[in-house]
């Protein structure tokens, strides 16, 4: 029969052939054969369950990565480690209107990846409490006497002092930043106040405090600010990780020439207050004009900023519609509503001879307020006496001319220009008043849904007042639910629902919004997204340092598993190779067992041994 040689470019002794009787009969194939397929067969398996293993091992690796780092988040109540030289911090005092607040955050040492973000979380105490304080009044109450400021700050910056360990005072920032307040103070007298928080605070404190790190900030600069914490938290300016994640198409500003990028979908924000009504989200198209006017308005209200350390790197470059409406809140707009039908019932009256809503027996009949409840206007010395008639279709019919809607396109609340936004593929948060009335009454905070919001309010507004007070008292609605809101619930349901539908454009089939008051449990402040726009220089001093690490990142992750791949063949290989050559050692010592045993009997018949010898 035919012999199969096998031969590699191994050492000669590692030759090897398989001679079967024939192919048919495996049954008779001998030891050394059975172990020599059985070897092979071992090693494809091997091999294969290694890549397999490797594979799945690596893609739940990525997954719980980034599932422990959401749970980081949700979790992140541990005390700030002090002791640690590697913790930055930095301090940022939101000076409002009503008073001010210092909000101390801590970061690890960056990774030094410039495509990566500082990892910012607020600073916890020995008691994992939150690092804040606040002081009473506002900031703007000292316009009159700017030199009286830096001894109403120094409270909260001493406040700061304590918890920040003495040896990083020299390098961790401090940022003043003042809000609403301030604003509607004349410039001369904002100048005074910064003047003297920029003259005396580097006097007492050590923090790394400069001219520009105490200013007025806009609405506008509030509501980025505010954008950039909720999506930071959320992970939105992280890497795609998996083909789970929301995506969305990027025409990068000031690269419109190039191809678009696909990275992770960002959160818009609503904000609906007592006094205003603010809208905030990421405008990832070039967008077009109706007219030159337009374009000039959009200028104010589209912001383009980069979040990335580098600015030659444009995979953190943002462009962000920001629109504050003020009038819009919730309070504002009740008010708004009484001024309106007080004057029209006014002139009614007068014209037409009535005396609607002038004696508590001939009440206005207000359809924004529950069924049979009672309630009082006064204006200019008169009072205007009320009965709810819980109609909620008809208040929002009543409301809708508030919206202050225009014809043109491309345009919300006041005919204030508004980005088109990509409903199928878009998310929103909406805070405040947006989930008050979702929550407080209703009890259905979290996913918006249109016709569930709907039903619920219609049958809230058609309750008897009775029976509404009857439920508070038996502590059904939310713990801080009060008798203001069980009141204004009617028309506050049907303001947010207006100001969103028809003021906003959502349609009333959207699925993605989420009313809520935390995120990840946790308060979510603008001052998280100032400290993190306002220190993205930084990680420029721990990339500097990491300079072949940073460049090699990313081939570290892949030559890490492809060493196991390495491995795992060399192995094989070497186990292989001691096995054909302790089986060639065995061909060797049973050639030479025949050999001896051939001899013997040669020599007992008389033949010379060389000549034996010669013949093999």
């Amino acid at each position: 029969m035919g012999r199969i040689g096998i031969s590699c470019l191994f050492p000669a002794s590692w030759h090897f052939s398989i001679s079967p009787v024939g192919c048919p009969r495996i049954l008779n194939t001998n030891l050394r054969q059975i172990m020599v397929i059985s070897i092979l067969a071992a090693a494809v398996s091997l091999i294969y369950f290694s890549v397999v293993i490797i594979r799945n091992k690596y893609g739940r690796l990525s997954r719980d990565k980034k599932f422990q780092r959401y749970l980081a988040r949700v979790t992140d109540i541990e005390a700030t480690d002090t002791n640690n030289p590697n913790v930055n911090y930095g301090i940022v005092v939101d000076c409002g209107s009503s008073g001010s607040r210092i909000f101390v955050y801590c970061w690890p040492r960056h990774n030094g990846n410039p495509h990566d973000l500082l990892d910012i979380r607020q600073m916890r105490d020995k008691n994992r409490k939150p690092v804040v304080m606040k002081i009473k009044p506002g900031i703007s109450e000292f316009a009159t006497s700017p030199e009286k400021v830096s001894d109403y700050i120094s409270p909260l910056l001493n406040f700061a002092a304590e918890h920040v360990p003495r040896a990083k005072h020299k390098e961790t920032p401090l940022y003043i930043l003042c809000t609403a307040g301030m604003r509607i103070l004349p410039e001369s007298q904002q100048k005074a106040i910064l003047e003297d928080l920029l003259t005396d605070i580097p006097v007492h404190f050590d923090f790394l405090f400069s001219d520009s790190h105490a200013e007025v900030i806009s609405g506008k600069q509030e509501g980025v600010y505010a954008w950039i914490g909720i999506n930071f938290v959320l992970g939105r300016f992280e890497h795609i990780e998996d083909d789970e994640e929301a995506v969305v198409e990027v025409n990068i500003p000031g690269s419109e020439s190039r191809e678009a990028i696909l990275r992770k979908r960002t959160a818009g924000i609503l904000d609906m207050g007592g006094v205003s009504t603010q809208i905030a989200y990421e405008v990832p198209k070039t967008v077009s004009f109706a007219s030159s006017q337009q374009e000039e308005v959009a200028k104010n209200l589209l912001a383009e900023f980069n979040l990335g350390c580098d600015v030659h790197q444009t995979e953190h470059v943002y462009r962000v519609y920001v629109a504050t409406f003020l009038g819009f809140g919730g309070n504002a707009a009740r008010q708004r509503y009484e001024d309106r039908i007080f004057a029209s019932t006014v002139q009614k009256n007068r014209l037409l001879g009535k005396q609607t809503g002038l004696a508590p027996d001939t009440p206005y009949l207000d359809p924004c307020l529950p069924l049979d409840i009672k309630d009082e206007i006064q204006q200019n010395g008169q009072t205007m006496y009320l009965r709810g008639t819980g109609d909620f279709d008809l208040c929002r019919e009543t409301i809708q001319p508030f919206m202050n809607k225009t014809n043109e396109t491309q345009t919300s609340l006041n005919g204030v220009y508004q980005p088109p936004i990509h409903f199928q593929n878009s998310e929103f948060y909406g805070f405040s008043e947006f989930y008050y009335c979702t929550e407080d009454v209703l009890r259905m905070g979290g996913d918006y849904n249109a016709a569930t919001f709907t039903k619920a309010a219609k049958d809230y507004c058609a309750t008897k007042w009775s029976i509404l007070r009857e439920r508070f008292d038996r502590g059904l609605y939310a713990s801080h639910a009060d008798l203001h809101r069980l009141k204004y619930q009617c028309f506050k349901s049907a303001w947010m629902f207006e100001v969103f539908h028809r003021g906003f454009s959502f349609p009333v089939n959207y699925k993605n919004l989420k009313t809520a008051l935390q995120v990840y449990d946790k308060e979510v402040q603008w001052t998280l997204g100032a400290i993190l726009y306002r220190t993205r220089f930084l990680p420029l001093r721990d990339i500097q340092q990491e300079t072949f690490r940073a460049s090699h990142a990313h081939w570290r992750g892949f030559s890490f598993v492809y060493n196991h791949y390495l491995f795992s063949g060399c192995f094989l290989v070497v186990v292989l190779s001691i096995l054909l050559y302790l089986l060639r050692l065995r061909r060797i010592h049973r050639r030479t067992l025949r050999s001896t045993s051939a001899a013997a009997l040669w020599l007992e018949e008389g033949l010379p041994a060389q000549k034996m010898a010669g013949s093999l």
